[in-house]
């Protein structure tokens, strides 16, 4: 069921355009329109896309009261995909060439026979692809938030999630800006009119015998900061570790966060390579440690976060921002969690302003004049050979 069922790993989207008005029964039909096996691709080889229900990969019944929850949209998407294995396409050409040149002196195809011995083989994967043998089905779950203009998509493969994209966007008229960590910075900047200190940020240098700027994953494109989503793993790692578990959110509320079970790492100069730590605290062992004091920064971090009575296990990928593996627990009541499919939706909200009031705080400091100080600070972290001073997690 998507989104109203066990753990979630999602992309986000803000819908920036929304034609359609109020969710209701004109969306069940443009979903019905267009649901999968309704069109068929122009070529074998590409994709088909269409909507599903959401409960399952044969699912095509839409209803108002299955589908809408509340202000929120939950459907699928599936993609079939009809690739014929290259190893067989070969073996295929080779039988056909083989016939054709049977009769030739030299035993071998001429240019005429080699095209039609082509041409035959791709009528023959068009056949082969009629009959379904080599179907491949994907389904990806989708839920659209109307109340906050937002769209997760259930998956974070960068193909299937842009042919998702572009089937709302020909069905429905929406219009998208993928959220990512360079994303929330902009969007915060914008929000306290200081897009020009955005403007002149530039990847900062965690050592201080080294100038920043060399990020290998990081396109270096002007209006690219996606690279800060590194950069606010390593300051919650800091804060977690030297300062406090606890995070002062703008809204005034207080967010616990502890770093738990995973951990990747990889050098920004592309030098040393990438490594993944796995342990029920991973920022504790001594190999994570070297690691960030060798320049190495975090690319993905399971996290664990407390707030009010709610707490959320997830992995957080720095540049995307995308999640993977989110669950919900109430905390004193463990069994109310979840009951609802109202309850997931809200819980998700929740989730998602709390990632976004968590990297706001780090945007203060990191778009803000205590950023050179907060800097120094982290460096004299980093360097602390023997770790004197700092927290230790609660026994």
């Amino acid at each position: 069921m998507g989104f109203l069922s066990g753990s979630m790993t999602f992309e986000r989207y803000w819908i920036t355009n929304d034609p359609t008005g109020a969710l209701g029964q004109e969306h069940l039909e443009v979903l019905e329109k267009h649901k999968i096996g309704a069109h068929s691709s122009d070529s074998p080889d590409q994709p088909n896309v269409g909507f599903l229900a959401g409960a399952h990969l044969l699912d095509t019944r839409f209803d108002l009261e299955k589908n809408i929850i509340g202000d929120a949209l939950h459907f699928g998407i599936r993609i079939d995909t009809n690739q014929i294995p290259g190893p067989i396409r070969n073996a295929w050409l080779q039988m056909e060439l083989q016939a054709l040149a049977v009769d030739n002196p030299s035993g071998k195809p001429n240019k005429a026979q080699r095209q039609e011995a082509r041409e035959a083989v791709e009528a023959r994967c068009i056949d082969e692809a009629a009959t379904g043998k080599y179907r491949r089905m994907q389904q990806v779950p989708v839920l659209w938030d109307a109340a906050t203009d937002v769209l997760y998509l259930g998956g974070t493969s960068t193909t299937a999630n842009e042919l998702c994209i572009d089937l709302l966007e020909r069905s429905f008229g929406l219009e998208f800006d993928r959220i990512s960590s360079g994303k929330l910075a902009k969007n915060y900047a914008e929000q306290k009119n200081d897009l020009e200190s955005l403007f002149q940020l530039s990847p900062a240098s965690f050592q201080p015998d080294k100038m920043g700027g060399d990020v290998t994953w990081w396109n270096g494109m002007s209006e690219n900061y996606d690279y800060l989503g590194n950069e606010f793993l390593l300051w919650l790692w800091w804060h977690v570790d030297a300062k406090s578990d606890t995070i002062r959110l703008g809204d005034d509320s207080e967010v616990a966060c502890m770093f738990a079970r995973t951990l990747t790492l990889d050098c920004p100069l592309g030098e040393s390579g990438k490594e993944t730590i796995s342990a029920e605290c991973p920022i504790a062992l001594p190999e994570s440690e070297q690691a960030i004091r060798s320049g190495k920064l975090p690319r993905k971090a399971g996290l664990t976060i407390v707030r009010g009575d709610q707490q959320f296990d997830l992995a957080l990928q720095a540049e995307s921002f995308c999640v993977g593996g989110a669950k919900f627990t109430q905390i004193g009541n463990a069994e109310k969690s979840e009951n609802t499919y109202e309850d997931r939706v809200l819980k998700l909200r929740e989730l998602t302003d709390t990632l976004d009031l968590m990297f706001d705080a780090f945007c203060q400091r990191r778009i803000g004049k205590s950023w050179k100080s907060e800097v120094k600070k982290m460096q004299d972290w980093l360097h602390d050979s023997t770790s004197a001073g700092r927290r230790k997690p609660a026994a």
